[in-house]
């Protein structure tokens, strides 16, 4: 993430990895799931927090699904089902079920069927939030597939010249394995900047970037601004912000994800659900490509590896340390957190506190040597 996405060091207090699996899987067994359920949860989020990822992780989704599981838009144990199957491919109904843990059972049923027809494709409707797509994107190069993960959200972005929110934020996840190098793992949304950051941002006092976002007619604002006190005060713009900076491109990937997603379940995006004053819910799409059935799998990972190394090794523009891939920088991130703790802001640890007293399970443990002793 951006630098002014993260918690600053002074305010940073460093959590045990142990710690806050133990302690968010305890709330999601409060809030009704099963056990297994209930540490799948878990993994997606810390795992998000490990690496980097803090828009989708612990601090800024936990509230929010506390409070859906409250207000009854979140069911515990859904009875998800699947209602369409051939051989490589599956539509299921989620029973308003979180994708945070249905998501790793329905990547693991595409990667079953890449393993017997060489691609699998799952879709799900009727479901909640999934997490961090690239989390499950990553099950299948975990193991040795080309994963894709697709999630259609609520309509937030303006389509470009448009004058109201059609279209959501979209995001588009891809993730490939290596042999020595850190995996690919692209996983961004089709706006100019996800929702979850501009909570991040409102929570640090950031300031938002020109093009990011647009006032409630749609119109751009093209300048720095202080992110706005409520999300009811603005809009947020396709990747590329305006036509000029190629915001049809942005418009047009998240037309696919809703083709992908929800038209290809047999369900209804975010736009059409309003028009026909429908319950709307998430829809997702996964895939596996089983690499073995398109070509030998250690040419693969050597050929990845050969790309990525290229790219991580060639000279960078002046003015900066290094060229990048995608995954490279979160891949390191979780080395590094895995050893010295997950940082998080100070009002998230005072929250938690209060969470962990009103629910009565585990509070958080902080590591031993603080990050601001540092």
């Amino acid at each position: 993430m951006l630098e002014r996405f993260k918690v600053p060091i002074k305010e940073q207090v460093r959590v045990s990895e142990k710690s806050l699996r133990r302690t968010v899987t305890a709330f999601f067994g409060k809030m009704g799931e099963s056990s297994e359920d209930a540490a799948i949860a878990s993994d997606t989020l810390v795992t998000s927090d490990l690496r980097g990822v803090e828009s989708h992780g612990v601090s800024n989704m936990l509230s929010h699904y506390r409070n859906g599981y409250e207000n009854k838009k979140i069911k515990p144990r859904p009875n998800w089902r699947i209602v369409r199957e051939t051989p490589g491919t599956a539509n299921i109904d989620a029973d308003n079920g979180l994708v945070v843990f249905l998501g790793r059972h329905a990547m693991q049923i595409a990667i079953d069927k890449a393993k017997k027809v060489g691609v699998g494709s799952v879709t799900v409707f009727n479901s909640e939030h999934s997490g961090a797509i690239g989390h499950h994107a990553m099950g299948a190069a975990q193991q040795d597939m080309i994963g894709m993960v697709m999630t259609s959200a609520s309509a937030r972005v303006v389509p470009t010249f448009a004058s109201k929110a059609l279209l959501g934020t979209n995001p588009i996840a891809v993730a490939a394995p290596a042999r020595n190098e850190a995996p690919f793992l692209y996983d961004a949304a089709t706006c100019s900047v996800a929702m979850n950051k501009i909570w991040i941002a409102r929570r640090l006092g950031s300031m938002l970037g020109p093009g990011w976002i647009c006032d409630n007619q749609g119109v751009p604002i093209e300048e720095s601004i202080l992110t706005p006190e409520s999300d009811d005060e603005f809009l947020l713009l396709p990747l590329g912000g305006t036509r000029e900076q190629g915001s049809h491109k942005g418009s047009g990937l998240a037309m696919i994800v809703d083709i992908m997603g929800p038209l290809l379940a047999g369900s209804l995006p975010d736009m059409l659900s309003n028009v026909d004053n429908v319950d709307r819910k998430q829809s997702h799409h996964f895939t596996a490509y089983n690499i073995e059935a398109f070509t030998e799998l250690d040419t693969f990972k050597n050929n990845m590896d050969r790309m990525l190394q290229m790219i991580r090794e060639t000279k960078p523009v002046s003015g900066e340390e290094r060229v990048l891939y995608p995954g490279l920088i979160e891949y390191e991130e979780e080395q590094e957190r895995r050893a010295n703790g997950i940082p998080f802001h100070e009002e998230v640890m005072t929250w938690f506190e209060g969470l962990a007293e009103e629910l009565s399970i585990p509070g958080l443990d902080t590591c031993e040597e603080n990050i601001k002793s540092s």
